[in-house]
């Protein structure tokens, strides 16, 4: 996992209906393989987004971000599991009996499918608001301990997890800009160069290809800042 040489894309469809995401999902894949679904599009359309994006060959990335109590969170794991989605996201700030009941629950269900389970991604803290590293480093170590995959950071804590913690896990970078583009709500953003050089396995990118006049153009740019270094 964390081997990993360049990071991968992960569109975010942050849009208001399952056309514009089919759209979407007709449009990039396969340059763009895994597609996050969150809790707009998921509350508005539920499992029919996952099926769709399946039906296109895609991977998802359920980013609900689960915080509840235990059996809860270990309920909502299992069918998220059923599901059949590459990874998801709960609050690592839910601490250890959560999340160990999540990655328990993961286990469990996967064993009964006979499939992998969900790569099980901790949140730090949102990108929309500020943080202290060394929060988000406690946070992150104590997630990765108690069975975590990986976790949700940004580019600027990234650095540091990956210096840090001596372990093999994965990181999941949202907030990613272009240099002259503006940060919209989030405070803590980075260029896909420095997400790169930080070590992130996945970038999550949204606004900068949902909102361009050519999507398929932008995306093949941002690829080609990711494989077009060290070839």
């Amino acid at each position: 996992m964390q081997g990993l040489s360049r990071p991968e894309i992960i569109l975010a469809l942050d849009v208001d209906t399952i056309e514009e995401a089919r759209d979407f999902a007709d449009k990039l894949y396969p340059k763009i393989k895994i597609f996050k679904v969150g809790s707009h599009l998921f509350t508005a359309y539920g499992p029919k987004v996952i099926e769709m994006l399946h039906k296109h060959g895609a991977e998802v990335f359920l980013d609900l971000k689960y915080f509840d109590i235990p059996n809860t969170v270990a309920k909502a794991i299992e069918a998220a599991t059923r599901l059949g989605v590459k990874m998801l996201t709960l609050h690592i700030s839910g601490g250890k009996e959560m999340i160990e009941a999540a990655v328990k629950a993961a286990a469990y269900q996967a064993e009964v499918l006979s499939s992998i389970p969900p790569l099980l991604l901790g949140v730090t803290v949102l990108t929309s608001i500020q943080a202290d590293k060394d929060e988000v480093l406690g946070m992150a170590q104590h997630g990765l301990d108690y069975g975590l995959d990986g976790v949700v950071c940004s580019v600027h804590e990234a650095e540091i997890l990956r210096s840090q913690i001596k372990k093999n896990f994965i990181i999941v970078t949202p907030g990613i800009r272009e240099n002259n583009s503006a940060g919209d709500d989030q405070k803590r953003v980075a260029t896909v160069a420095q997400a790169q050089k930080a070590g992130s396995n996945f970038l999550v990118i949204g606004r900068p290809i949902l909102k361009a006049d050519d999507p398929i153009a932008k995306t093949e740019a941002l690829l080609g800042e990711i494989y077009g270094r060290g070839n």
